[in-house]
């Protein structure tokens, strides 16, 4: 018995040709054809909402941005930079061993602060022989000064004695053999008073030799008491208590707080007209609504990335000048605990004094 095939209708060639498998997923390839036609275009619905929702969300993302970003007017430049402070290496000056610390990372320290302390046992006791000697030297010079009066003293007499006897050989009233003694008495004397006088010197010098030992030695130990040269933040502690470290081996590493600042770099159009002194902002990524005031303390005078050739205007403008912008001593002072060092930010910088600053950059009193 022969059994005849169910007609199709006319839209199941364009089913099947739409419909291949290698066209349409493997989860509609096994549902029927009316629900296969169904389920893809309920696909492209999908996927039509997905992408106007995107550019929906992108559009008011970018419209908000647009309000927290005005445009800039003519006359202030901007540039990517990060906020940086100069370090400052706390180092040995004579090779020793540590003898104990007395900051860490992240401790904020005043200017003088004692931070180190190296071991000092060899000069203390340098440091005591030679106040033993300056002191030895102390008592040369006292016995010499004695010594020195005793011989003014016996100088005295004898050019008392001397002038009696010329003025009796005068009258005939001593022999001349007196007054050669008398003479020869009074030499005596002055010759002594002479060497009492250089050995008062040389003991002296003695005594001044000794001093200047000591004072070298207390210098030496004042050296090894590693101080804070201004206020700042330990950023690094690169050493541990016990350990021999060379002459200029570093103990800690600190962060000036009174010299904070951010690098930027502007094209030459921008960076020819900026002034050193010109008002300057600052806006961290981390605080984008607290912009912070600052001037430009230099201005680079080479290009920092320059092309072979200058030639042409579009090489020109190629080149990119450094600009430093310095937040204000004062205030960094007040916001110590504030200062950090690396945040990523953006850094304005008005060239034409004549602009005024937008409202999203009013720095605050």
């Amino acid at each position: 018995m022969q059994v005849q095939d169910k007609p199709l209708s006319a839209e199941t060639p364009q089913l099947k040709a739409s419909a291949s498998p290698s066209l349409v997923p493997s989860e509609i390839q096994h549902l029927p054809p009316a629900r296969r036609v169904r389920s893809k275009r309920r696909t492209r619905w999908i996927a039509l909402a997905a992408l106007a929702l995107i550019s929906g969300a992108g559009g008011a993302g970018y419209y908000v941005w647009k309000q927290a970003h005005p445009p800039l007017p003519v006359g202030i430049s901007f540039g990517n930079g990060r906020i940086e402070a100069d370090e400052v290496d706390i180092a040995t000056k004579y090779a020793g061993r540590v003898a104990a610390l007395f900051a860490d990372i992240g401790d904020t320290v005043s200017p003088g602060q004692v931070l180190a302390r190296m071991d000092t046992s060899d000069l203390e006791q340098s440091l005591s022989k030679s106040e033993a000697q300056m002191r030895q030297a102390q008592h040369s010079v006292d016995e010499a000064q004695s010594n020195l009066a005793q011989q003014q003293t016996s100088k005295t007499l004898a050019q008392q004695e001397m002038d009696r006897t010329t003025a009796l050989l005068k009258n005939g009233w001593t022999t001349q053999e007196v007054a050669d003694q008398r003479k020869q008495a009074l030499d005596g004397a002055v010759a002594g008073l002479n060497a009492a006088q250089a050995r008062v010197s040389v003991a002296q010098h003695a005594l001044e030799a000794a001093q200047h030992d000591a004072g070298f030695y207390k210098v030496e130990i004042a050296d090894n008491t590693l101080i804070a040269p201004k206020a700042g933040r330990i950023q690094y502690r690169l050493t541990n208590i016990g350990e021999v470290l060379p002459a200029g081996g570093k103990v800690f590493t600190m962060l000036d707080l009174s010299y904070v600042y951010m690098d930027i770099y502007l094209p030459t159009q921008d960076a020819g007209k900026v002034k050193v002194g010109a008002e300057a902002r600052i806006v961290l990524d981390a605080y984008p609504d607290h912009p912070i005031p600052a001037k430009v303390s230099f201005v680079a005078s080479q290009a920092q990335f320059t092309p072979k050739t200058v030639e042409t205007q579009t090489e020109r403008d190629k080149l990119m000048f450094r600009i430093r912008m310095r937040i204000d001593q004062q205030r960094l002072l007040a916001h110590a605990d504030a200062v950090r060092s690396g945040l990523p930010g953006v850094g304005y910088v008005r060239w034409n004094p004549a602009v005024a600053w937008p409202k999203n950059l009013e720095a605050a009193p």
